[in-house]
């Protein structure tokens, strides 16, 4: 299936709350961003840009609305390439930036990209990213192999690459409940508008993952404990009525349901502890959010999760 002709795009399932939440206090949009060894260079950035939107032709589009709904269309215009700015993962404006749904920027040596989620999830950006930044380093002269996260920008685009994998497998005859409880919000300091505060920290991912092995865990269960606990011990503080606590962690579908799907294929699972239940240690932590997530992280729950969604959209 090589032929990816196409003039318009439905916003997939995930995409399609988005465009009606986008405003100051929420933005929905991530950054990825990679640092290479030597500053960047603008005019062959541009290069690799523009090749790169040929292959992966999801992310050269521009949204508009419909009569009860949004849509995707080609973007004929050039993408414009940024140095980088303080305020990070400011909103999308559909009227800036010629229309395009991610921003691109560089800053000495590193190479960033802001993607609003109507557009992509986190595999879907890391992926076209690595694309690019391939495809830089080989117009620098650097041999560069290609996979399946950095593409070869020669290769015709897949059609597999922008289908909605949500319509593709949500088939579950089960009705998911979300019967969810109130939950414990952190309380702090509003920031003005357009402005943002972020904490830049760096560890060894090895010894993180020694970490995670001596514990029994993955690394996704390990951090996810981590901000339970965290939380768990501020609303102990703050407040004589507990709530749950609850962290929700995004579940990379392409994992359970084979699909090659560049546009949004992700569910978020909660994990949470109840502090009315008694005190925790954050072993007890580690260990419930683990049985947790083992339990639901289940391809035919998930499915139930994805055939529920589609059933409200």
């Amino acid at each position: 299936m090589r032929n990816n002709s196409f003039e318009w795009l439905k916003l997939d399932n995930a995409a399609k709350i988005f465009p009606g939440q986008n405003s100051r206090a929420w933005s929905n949009v991530f950054r990825v961003g990679v640092q290479l060894k030597e500053d960047i260079d603008p005019e062959i950035l541009r290069r690799a840009l523009d090749k790169t939107l040929k292959r992966i032709p999801g992310f050269a589009v521009r949204i508009r609305n419909g009569f009860f709904w949004h849509y995707f269309e080609k973007n004929p215009e050039e993408c414009p390439i940024m140095p980088d700015i303080k305020n990070l993962c400011y909103r999308i404006n559909f009227k800036e930036n010629k229309g395009y749904l991610f921003r691109l920027y560089y800053h000495g040596n590193r190479i960033s990209v802001d993607i609003y989620h109507a557009l992509s999830d986190g595999y879907g950006g890391s992926v076209f990213l690595s694309t690019l930044v391939g495809e830089y380093l080989r117009l620098k002269g650097h041999s560069i192999s290609h996979n399946k996260v950095v593409l070869d920008v020669n290769e015709p685009p897949r059609k597999e690459e922008i289908e909605d994998a949500y319509d593709r497998y949500a088939c579950s005859r089960v009705k998911y409940n979300r019967n969810d409880k109130w939950v414990y919000h952190s309380i702090g300091t509003k920031l003005p508008p357009h402005m943002c505060n972020y904490v830049i920290g760096i560890m060894s991912f090895r010894q993180v993952h020694e970490i995670s092995k001596k514990y029994g865990v993955t690394v996704t269960e390990l951090f996810a404990a981590i901000l339970l606990d965290v939380h768990y011990r501020k609303q102990l503080r703050e407040s004589k009525k507990q709530r749950e606590v609850s962290v929700q962690i995004p579940v990379n579908l392409r994992k359970a349901f084979p699909s090659e799907t560049l546009r949004n294929f992700v569910l978020c699972l909660r994990v949470k502890i109840d502090p009315n239940m008694g005190e925790y240690t954050f072993e007890e932590i580690l260990r419930s959010v683990s049985l947790q997530l083992r339990l639901v992280n289940d391809p035919k729950f998930l499915n139930s999760m994805m055939t529920q969604n589609m059933k409200i959209e």
